[in-house]
């Protein structure tokens, strides 16, 4: 996944098998960098925030689908936004419309591994093509780089 590129990308064995538009964290609530493993898959979820639950439904922010992360209260999910996808939007979790989440979570497990990466490098841009993020590869004195 590239927050950079707002989209996500299926592998299987180095091998793209689907993108996905995607939104993400807004700026003050951006989205965790890093390597995770996929700990749940929830069908119609039920929404939780801050002492209040949301039943499934038309109105549930999560949308239709819910892939948790093992980072407590971040994951994959719908949305009742659509709008929102490409936007830097989202409270941190990876949103997408929910036609392609229904499609993503047929296509994940749990134990499968998610990487959120923050930077294009030259890995991100052989995913998602175009140009490394120069700023973001350059070393600096003292860095160790």
């Amino acid at each position: 996944m590239s927050i950079a590129d707002r989209r996500l990308a299926v592998l299987e064995n180095g091998q793209v098998l689907a993108y996905f538009p995607v939104a993400v964290g807004a700026d003050l609530s951006p989205s965790p960098t890093g390597e995770f493993e996929i700990v749940n898959r929830v069908a119609n979820p039920a929404y939780y925030h801050a002492g209040m639950v949301m039943a499934a439904g038309v109105n549930n922010p999560v949308g239709t689908r819910w892939i948790g992360l093992n980072l407590r209260g971040y994951g994959i999910h719908g949305t009742n936004a659509p709008r929102s996808i490409g936007q830097a939007s989202s409270h941190g979790c990876i949103r997408l419309r929910n036609r392609d989440v229904e499609k993503l979570y047929a296509m994940l497990r749990v134990g499968d591994v998610v990487q959120i990466r923050g930077e294009r490098d030259e890995e991100v841009a052989a995913v998602f093509g175009g140009g490394v993020d120069v700023a973001s590869t350059e070393t600096t004195p003292g860095s160790g780089q």
